[in-house]
């Protein structure tokens, strides 16, 4: 029997300068980013990632935050496309087109405003009608921190279909005071998922409504935000920031200006609000990791006092 001495790799640090290796800039920051609809536009059948890995510090593939990937998928009529990644949960939204997927032996038909959701072991196959457009989330890039590979669906597969979504949302946009809550909007939510009521054990998502001249307050949460904005006109924006004022007002906030078909990445902890000044209603779909962080009990969403 050989004896081992496995101590090349110990390392040991004083208490205060490894607790926090976010603030020491040990690891780095979830960075704001824009992705514009310019990427999936025209082109050939493709996967556009919606790749930060580089500023993540990650080195094993693509990611958009430290535990998803969000993709631009485009598919040209008469074409298809194969999916199948390491991952616990997929989220599919139809940004336009139509088309069917064949899900390992079960087909389902899909178009524009459509979402559907994908568990372990989904080898798919993806064939437009149209040319059609995807936005395309997947938990990999924490199944690969992990080191693990998926192996047990932890719920069916399931689609919410446009018609219904904005029905559900139509019903909650016209209740009395509506337009007084921080939000208006519907979520998605899957019946495996009675404690966390989101979408997948993971995945979180959101049809919201802007209203026009409406101000979403100050919010801010632990999760990840992989923001799509489905629909608006010049004036909408969302202000970031790292801290409030006395008035419950983000201090020196960088502003995004939204674009139909564009995404944009709101770090974990950050403050932000969504402003509407535009002449139209806006609409938009975030996705976030907040399944997770819900059963963890990590999520910590806060709300600005200021109404």
């Amino acid at each position: 029997m050989t004896v081992a001495d496995w101590t090349d790799d110990a390392r040991y640090f004083e208490y205060t300068s490894a607790a926090n290796p976010i603030g020491s800039g040990q690891i780095s920051r979830v960075p704001l980013r824009q992705f514009g609809a310019e990427l999936h536009a025209d082109g050939a059948t493709r996967v556009v990632p919606l790749d930060l890995s580089d500023e993540l510090g990650i080195t094993a593939g693509p990611a958009t935050s430290p535990g998803l990937l969000a993709n631009f998928v485009r598919i040209v009529s008469g074409e298809s496309l194969e999916t199948s990644p390491n991952a616990t949960s997929e989220l599919y939204y139809v940004m336009s087109g139509s088309g069917m997927s064949t899900i390992n032996d079960q087909s389902i038909r899909w178009e524009k405003g459509d979402l559907f959701v994908l568990p372990t072991g989904s080898r798919s196959r993806h064939c437009a009608v149209d040319d059609a457009v995807f936005y395309w989330v997947t938990d990999e890039p924490l199944l690969r921190y992990l080191g693990v590979q998926a192996a047990e669906p932890r719920f069916r597969p399931t689609k919410f279909p446009r018609a219904d979504m904005v029905a559900e949302l139509q019903k909650i946009a016209d209740r009395p005071g509506a337009n007084d809550k921080n939000r208006v909007s519907v979520l998605m939510a899957n019946a495996d998922q009675p404690q966390t009521l989101t979408v997948t054990h993971v995945l979180w998502a959101m049809l919201g409504l802007l209203p026009i001249g409406q101000v979403q307050r100050p919010h801010r949460h632990q999760s990840v935000a992989l923001d799509l904005i489905l629909d608006c006109q010049p004036g909408c924006y969302s202000l970031v920031g790292d801290r409030l004022d006395d008035r419950g007002n983000i201090v020196d906030p960088v502003r995004v200006d939204w674009e139909p078909g564009g995404a944009f990445v709101t770090p974990p902890g950050k403050w932000h609000a969504h402003l509407n000044e535009s002449g139209h209603d806006a609409y938009l779909l975030p996705i976030q990791d907040a399944g997770l962080h819900t059963y963890l009990r990590s999520l910590d969403i806060r709300f600005s006092d200021r109404r």
